[in-house]
This record gives C-alpha cells, structure tokens and sequence, in this order.
C-alpha cells in the first residue's frame, strides 16, 4: 500500500471522528448519559489521533540524508505511540474516571430517543472509516498471504494498524453505548450507563495498551515476518554467484521498510578486491527492491553452518 491511499484512510478517519466527536458532545450534553459522554471523550482522543498519524505518516516518508541514511521511517513509530498514550489518557482515562463518578453520585438522563439517533449516525460515520481501513489493510494481507487480523498485529505500518484498532473499538464502544443508554432508559437507574463508561474506558486501555506494545518493539528493533525472511534467502540463494548463506539479519526501520545485513559464500575463489567488487554489486541489486533501505553483506567463514530456506 503506497502513501497515497494509507493518507486516504487517515483522512477519511479523522473526518468521521471528527464528525461523530461534535455530534457524541451534544448527545451527551442533552440526555446527560454517562456512556455518551465516554463515547464522546473516546471520538476526540481519536481525532486528535489522526493527527499524530498525519504527522507520523508525513515525517517517516522522508528521504535519507547525510545524518540519517536509513531514511526517517522510524518516526512513524514515535509519533504513533503519542496517539496510543493519547487514546489510553484522553479516551481510557477519562471514561473510567466518569463511570466511575456516575456510580458514585447517579445524574438523571433524559433524550433518549435523540442519544439513539447520534449513535446510529455515529455508527455509519465510523463504519465507513473502519471499511476504508479494513479494504487497505485486506489487500496487503491478501499479498503477504495472512489472515486480515494477523496482518493488522503483525504489519509494520502503525499507522494502518491504528486506524484498523481505534475504528474497530469505536463501532464496538457505540454499541456498548447503545445498550448502557438502554438500560438506563428501561431501569431508571444510572448504573447501567455508568458501567457503561467503564466498559468503553477498559476497552480503550486494552487496544491502547496493544497499540503501544507494537510500536515500542519495533522502535527499540524488530525482525522482519519470517515470510519476509524466507523470501530474502530465497532470492539470495537464486542468485548464481551465491552459494551459501550462513547469516541473515532483516531489521524493519520504517513502515514496510527493511536494512539488510548477511553474511554470504561467493561461488569461486577470487581474488579479495574482485570479491568486494561482487558483494558491491550484491548489495546494490539488494537495494532495488523499493523494501529495502540499505544492504551490507560479508563473506562467510568456512565453519560456518549454511541458513536454508
């Protein structure tokens, strides 16, 4: 997926939260609803979201330079783990502290039918964000050949990842509203909406939670999918002048983004400058694949144990 539609999907994103969050305020302000006011806290912690991965998207696509000739790719990590903080403080945070406030000291609710209505809005909204995401990240999966779930979890592109995540918990947090605002029409009692509240608030903390987890490991340096692994052995190993591959290291910098270190037995014996010649030339082949960022190979000592694919 090229840059063009993953700023489609963001775009489309922050929009219809953006929407929904104007909308969830005034519900909550009219009925009073505990659960809509989670709701809306929910929709503006993904709305400023966006924003972050605007910016994750926008600052991670620059081009290498004299300081960093890995290119910038890994800023699509910090900046996407500013939206996760951002969505467990403003969204999980928030939600919980007023459920647990409505429990303490109960508000009345009122406008149910009007709370209904945003809601039902809000789901539409979302519901096309989410089949944006979904479409984009379906057809990446379909390539790398993994289920659409796996791929989300295991894709290096946080940005899709969290759009997927935040669209997904919003259809589950409206319909988790829904029934809370229910509830506290049929029973009266606002202890349906506010448990309600802290429903939606843990549902935000735990894709907070996973959405920080992912972005910290590959900050701090992940392999590439063993797929991915054994592609490159395999295109390796295909190259005539190679005979063996003792060592292979694919550290993802960036959102479909690879750096290549290996460790290779050349056909033949060469002179030592005609072999530097030929893992140049190695590395720069390696290099045409729009994946790859950089490549440094080596040769291989003879004791060493070949890597199949």
């Amino acid at each position: 997926m090229g840059n063009t539609g993953l700023s489609l999907t963001v775009v489309v994103a922050f929009v219809a939260n953006l929407l929904v969050a104007i909308a969830k305020s005034g519900a909550a302000l009219l009925t009073g609803s505990a659960s809509l006011v989670a709701e809306a806290a929910h929709s503006w912690a993904d709305t400023g979201n966006e924003v972050f991965l605007m910016v994750a998207n926008r600052r991670s696509s620059r081009a290498p330079d004299r300081t960093h000739p890995l290119g910038y790719g890994r800023e699509a990590y910090v900046w996407s783990m500013f939206a996760a903080l951002g969505l467990f403080a403003a969204g999980a945070t928030v939600s919980v502290i007023h459920g647990v406030q409505e429990l303490l000291h109960p508000e009345p609710a009122s406008d149910f039918l009007i709370g209904y209505i945003v809601l039902a809005v809000s789901f539409v909204f979302e519901g096309v964000s989410f089949l944006q995401s979904a479409r984009e990240a379906r057809a990446e999966a379909h390539r790398l050949d993994r289920d659409l779930l796996d791929h989300v979890l295991a894709t290096s592109d946080p940005t899709l990842r969290a759009v997927f995540a935040e669209d997904a918990a919003a259809l589950v947090g409206i319909l988790i509203a829904g029934l809370a605002l229910f509830g506290h029409q049929v029973t009266g009692s606002a202890v349906p909406d506010g448990l309600g509240s802290i429903a939606i608030g843990v549902l935000l903390a735990v894709v907070a939670v996973v959405l920080i987890n992912r972005n910290r490991r590959f900050i701090v340096g992940e392999e590439a999918a063993p797929s991915v692994r054994h592609a490159m052995i395999t295109m390796l190993l295909g190259l005539p002048e190679v005979d063996r591959v003792t060592y292979l290291r694919l550290e993802v910098v960036g959102p479909r983004q690879l750096y290549v270190i290996g460790d290779v037995d050349l056909r033949g014996d060469a002179r030592e400058s005609d072999v530097a010649v030929r893992l140049r030339d190695l590395e720069a082949r390696i290099k045409q694949s729009p994946a790859v960022v950089g490549s440094v190979l080596s040769l291989s000592a003879p004791d060493e144990a070949s890597i199949e694919a």
